[in-house]
């Protein structure tokens, strides 16, 4: 493996690609495209970038000139960068259009022109829509429910054109809820660690009982790998877990980390306009080809909690511009868990 490319590398789920790629392809240089928006952040690869197997390129994978500059002599292309916070696309549906269906397609065109020899596509289970009892398996037909999982799903149908059409060699994966550091804090573990961390109520939607699989970030790259090798060319693989938590079940695992009353530090606020209730896949496809998760959220949790303790400045600026005492809280919780 000569050179791969990876989008969206500098968000939390790509730049834990860009981790495991390193590792799996120790030889390879790695090319990361990724828009720098919010949600990404350069220290996410740092110690990478250190190393001139990596470069990082800043811009939008919408450029089709850009897509095609950076996927020549490319051997694999990584595409996880996507717009990706179903809140944020009842406000701005149109952004998610353009950056999820237009970039996906930009970036299909231009591996076909340069005739890239395998592909892989990160999808999401939210395409599948509410699934109230039971689980979605591949061929279940998407349905999907808000403006983002929508966007995701039109994705898909690029790619799959591209695959029928040029027999472009994509391997697809849906996978469930992913967790773990670096997660923006849009999001409800991260959302509810730097609640708790500068003082506030952890919020939930609705009455907090809309349910959710998570999935380890460290996993979902090790099934990118694993598809990217042994994956069959034009089919998708779910990847999900067995974790099936509340959200309200969420917000009482973080405040027993933290050391505070579940009763104290929670609000229910108003729901979005619609929130589905539930989602469940059936991953056998990917248990087949050997893979399976190897983390527990309540393993993980403390582990997630303190990094955002020890990394408390990243987004404190943006989301809580008036507050001042974040020190002493950040040295209170570590004492708690020394």
């Amino acid at each position: 493996m000569r050179k791969i490319l990876i989008t969206g590398g500098a968000g939390f789920i790509g730049s834990h690609v860009v981790d495991h790629f390193a590792a799996q392809y120790p030889s390879a240089e790695l090319v990361v495209l990724d828009k720098m928006t919010y949600a990404a952040d350069y220290r996410n690869i740092e110690g990478l970038t250190e190393n001139e197997r990596l470069r990082l390129v800043v811009g939008d994978v919408c450029d089709l000139d850009l897509c095609r500059e950076l996927t020549s002599y490319c051997d694999m292309v990584i595409h996880v960068a996507a717009e990706s916070h179903v809140d944020a696309s009842f406000e701005n549906s149109m952004l998610f259009t353009k950056s999820n269906v237009l970039g996906t397609h930009a970036l299909m065109e231009a591996c076909r022109q340069s005739k890239v020899e395998r592909i892989v596509h990160v999808s999401t289970d939210e395409i599948y829509g509410e699934v109230l009892e039971g689980d979605c398996e591949e061929g279940t037909p998407p349905n999907p429910t808000n403006p983002y999982s929508a966007s995701k799903a039109a994705a898909e149908l690029i790619v799959r054109g591209y695959i029928h059409s040029f027999k472009l060699p994509v391997v697809m994966i849906r996978g469930n809820n992913v967790f773990g550091v670096r997660q923006y804090p849009e999001k409800l573990i991260p959302r509810s660690c730097l609640s708790l961390l500068t003082g506030e109520k952890i919020p939930l939607h609705g009455d907090g009982r809309n349910r959710r699989h998570f999935l380890a970030v460290e996993d979902i790259a090790s099934a990118i790998g694993l598809v990217s090798e042994a994956g069959e060319v034009g089919e998708v693989y779910n990847v999900g877990s067995v974790e099936e938590y509340e959200n309200i079940e969420i917000a009482s695992m973080v405040c027993d980390v933290a050391g505070v009353k579940f009763e104290d530090s929670v609000e229910f606020i108003q729901d979005r306009p619609f929130n589905d209730r539930r989602y469940a896949i059936n991953w056998d496809r990917i248990r087949f080809l050997g893979w399976a998760p190897t983390r527990r959220l309540e393993d993980e949790l403390p582990k997630i909690f303190s990094w955002y303790a020890d990394n408390l400045s990243r987004y404190t600026r943006d989301l809580h511009p008036e507050h001042t005492d974040l020190v002493r809280q950040v040295a209170s919780f570590q004492r708690r868990v020394s």
